[in-house]
């Protein structure tokens, strides 16, 4: 990789994080695309050549780099953030200096249809619940606080894992957790959920505790703060305990947590608020469930329907 678009990145990458307090994740997620953008220059001859190797880089690079993307079978949504995070990326280049024009000005992205994430039924979310092993192993309850708090929440997994014990407030009924730019948010959580967290950190996470992570809430057989992919794992065996197998991904609980308080009458600026989203329209995709379903009810109920 060439060592001095790999720096400009780094550069970027450095003033996006400090400007606008992005997530890990999401940064991993820029570096990668930026990254393999970077790649793809170095491979074209000349493009990478010289000191100045961002100047080479004209509309047509880019549009060959877009079609290069398409050929290589990637989705309208992957493709369509790896073009914003290039857009983003040579905005900044142009402010920096580093380029008299933007090659990406005139570059569209595909179009996105905005899929609805489908919720479990309350009777589902409870075999889910009821479906890990109560074995009374310090993994068992474990699994069973994670899933009664995530539903309880409707916090992101990356959330979830991040957790650290001065974020629960058992006593007050409340967990704090940090969002995407470290937005902070105080989220109440039900007495069940309460009994499940309480129970693992004291009879759980004391039989597996460690050096290696003090303040982190939930912990793997190791002693180490259970990972993303760890609790994905965990997720995917008990939805086939629930028969739920297929229909489960990590956002599952979030989906439904959101759509069952909105059926159940919850107002969306509320909800919006726990859901932790910086917009109220990301928040209104659940609107739709919840009107699908009040269709549902009137075309059951109804007598002319």
């Amino acid at each position: 990789m060439d060592r001095f678009m790999s720096e400009s990145v780094d550069r970027f990458l450095h003033y996006i994080t400090v400007e606008r307090g992005l997530s890990p994740n999401t940064l991993a997620a820029y570096r990668n695309d930026l990254y393999q953008l970077v790649e793809f220059l170095a491979s074209r001859n000349g493009v990478s050549e010289g000191r100045d190797p961002w100047a080479h880089v004209n509309d047509q690079t880019i549009a060959s780099y877009v079609l290069w993307l398409h050929e290589l079978g990637y989705s309208d949504t992957t493709r369509a953030r790896k073009i914003a995070s290039t857009k983003s990326m040579f905005s900044f280049f142009v402010d920096d200096g580093v380029v008299a024009s933007d090659p990406t000005e005139n570059l569209g992205s595909p179009r996105v249809g905005r899929s609805l994430p489908e919720p479990l039924s309350a009777d589902e979310v409870e075999r889910l619940l009821a479906a890990h092993p109560r074995d009374a192993t310090p993994e068992s309850r474990r699994d069973s606080a994670m899933l009664e708090l995530l539903y309880a929440t409707g916090m992101r997994v990356s959330e979830l894992v991040s957790l650290d014990l001065d974020d629960l407030d058992l006593d007050g009924a409340a967990v704090r957790c940090f969002g995407k730019g470290r937005k902070e948010r105080i989220i109440p959580i039900h007495q069940a959920a309460v009994t499940a967290v309480r129970d693992y950190l004291e009879a759980g996470r004391p039989k597996r505790q460690s050096s290696r992570s003090a303040r982190a809430v939930f912990l793997n057989r190791r002693g180490a703060r259970l990972t993303r992919q760890g609790f994905w794992l965990l997720l995917k065996s008990c939805a086939q305990r629930a028969g739920l197998d297929g229909r489960i991904t990590p956002h599952t609980l979030r989906h439904s947590f959101a759509t069952h308080l909105l059926r159940g009458g919850a107002q969306l600026r509320h909800v919006q608020e726990l859901l932790g989203h910086a917009s109220i329209t990301t928040t209104q995709i659940y609107t739709h469930l919840t009107s699908e379903h009040v269709r549902m009810e009137y075309d059951k109920a109804h007598p002319r329907a």
